[in-house]
């Protein structure tokens, strides 16, 4: 097999990984705060569309017991599932979290620029 055959067969997992180095270098290069933490959260979009893709298994059903069939191979893994689920609510508080000491630094030095903040603190001698 080719190497454009396995990335047309695993084209969710190939998303995956571009969308978390997009988040990524977004988060390492961009200084102002609010465009980190948007590079912050495609990077837990990327993890959840990863483990959702790595959880699906083709042409199995969602794990609820039919007709009393409790077989295996009948069903997908719902531990993935339970994990995105798991990881979506706390992405959501920590989003939360940094937005709110985002809006406490703007009121403060009224600027989102993370160098500047810096720069800042360091002549405060904080």
């Amino acid at each position: 097999m080719e190497i454009g055959t396995h990335l047309l067969a695993n084209y969710a997992e190939v998303v995956a990984v571009a969308l978390f180095g997009i988040g990524f270098t977004n988060l390492l290069l961009q200084k102002n705060m609010i465009k980190k933490i948007i590079g912050l959260n495609i990077m837990d979009t990327a993890v959840y569309l990863f483990l959702a893709e790595k959880g699906y298994i083709e042409g199995h059903i969602a794990p609820i017991v039919m007709n009393g069939n409790v077989s295996p191979d009948t069903y997908i893994n719902p531990v993935p599932s339970g994990l995105v689920l798991t990881g979506i609510v706390v992405s959501v508080s920590v989003t939360a979290l940094m937005l709110s000491l985002t809006i406490r630094l703007y009121r403060r030095y009224h600027t989102l620029d993370l160098d500047e903040i810096t720069m800042r603190l360091k002549k405060e001698g904080l």
